[in-house]
């Protein structure tokens, strides 16, 4: 019996076929956070056969997050495997015939550029609003589509943001809700199925821009409930006065906004990240933090036990304690055993 091709059920598709099969092996997809979105459509794409993935995200596994994120494993959590590398692995793994590049960094406005530069397409899987306008503006900078999505509860929102055709993301939403104005996973809890379901449009939309249809692509602004089955659809239309697609000011790229520390979604953990990248030496920052408390060294980042305390410490001086809710607390545990 003849070997029926991996893609063979995807390309007797008349909306994808050969064709399309073979623009999305050139195709280049950067999917920002590797969280429950990320985490599935990064699936999705990989088994689909985009041919060139990458994969950004700051974080490490913990054992809260397999209820969701479905490329992760209990040995992964009890390591804090960075996500990142996780996910490339079992990628890897899955579709060894496509390039999966893991990126452990936390994005801000001096890399973000660099990360994004000769993709076709973003998948957004970030958790909070700073990132997605830092997106925005790269994006829109510099035309590249991307396709926002975010669950909560059991909802869930999507929509492609194409640069130059349409609204953008601060059309959306003109300025930032601020601290408590929206529910957090922590505080809603997500439902799995509702990750599967927004990722599963995402993915969609992003293939369909890999593969050049752009005029195929959805316009509107997707909101779903998974527990009703109820979805609509809204028209959004472009602000006239957008200071990024109407006014070409890009006020997060450029770093007129943005913080050094970040509480993390979802859990009792502040990430600091200083204001100059640095390069460490994992390995020897490893061996001194030995005299101070429980160290675990892995090829992407140091993990100290101490004081009540964990720290994951990335080589460019990043780092996220877990346990300090709040941000001079977080500080003075990170000027303590990494320094300021």
């Amino acid at each position: 019996m003849a070997e029926i091709p991996r893609y063979a059920r995807q390309t007797i598709l008349p909306e994808v076929g050969r064709e399309g099969q073979a623009r999305l092996a050139e195709a280049t997809v950067a999917v920002m956070g590797c969280g429950a979105l990320g985490s599935v459509a990064a699936t999705i794409l990989a088994r689909s056969g985009v041919g060139h993935l990458r994969l950004i995200d700051r974080d490490v596994v913990e054992l809260h997050n397999l209820q969701r994120q479905v490329l992760y494993n209990e040995d992964d959590a009890a390591r804090g495997v960075p996500k990142a590398a996780a996910a490339a692995e079992r990628l890897q793994a899955v579709n060894g015939s496509i390039e999966v590049l893991p990126f452990v960094a936390d994005v801000d406005h001096r890399n973000i550029e660099d990360l994004l530069v000769g993709c076709d397409v973003v998948v957004d899987a970030v958790d909070n609003f700073e990132s997605r306008y830092l997106l925005n503006d790269a994006a829109v900078k510099h035309g590249i589509p991307w396709v926002y999505g975010g669950v909560i509860g059991v909802g869930g929102v999507s929509m492609p943001i194409l640069p130059g055709d349409g609204p953008c993301f601060r059309c959306l939403f003109p300025s930032d809700p601020g601290p408590g104005a929206v529910e957090t996973c922590d505080t809603a809890g997500i439902l799995s199925t509702i990750v599967h379901i927004v990722s599963a449009f995402q993915a969609t939309e992003a293939l369909k821009l890999a593969m050049g249809r752009r005029d195929e692509v959805r316009r509107e602004l997707l909101e779903i409930d998974a527990w009703s089955g109820e979805s609509v659809l809204l028209r959004i239309h472009r602000r006239e006065d957008c200071p990024v697609c109407v006014g070409r000011r890009f006020e997060h790229l450029e770093g007129e906004r943005g913080s050094s520390a970040t509480h993390m979604c979802g859990r009792d953990a502040v990430q600091i990240r200083p204001k100059t990248p640095a390069k460490l030496d994992l390995p020897d920052l490893a061996e001194r933090l030995k005299a101070v408390g429980s160290v675990n060294c892995h090829p992407m980042l140091v993990r100290l036990e101490v004081e009540g305390y964990q720290l994951s410490i990335f080589a460019d001086g990043r780092a996220i304690v877990h346990g300090a809710g709040d941000e001079t607390v977080a500080r003075a545990i990170y000027a303590r055993y990494v320094g300021l």
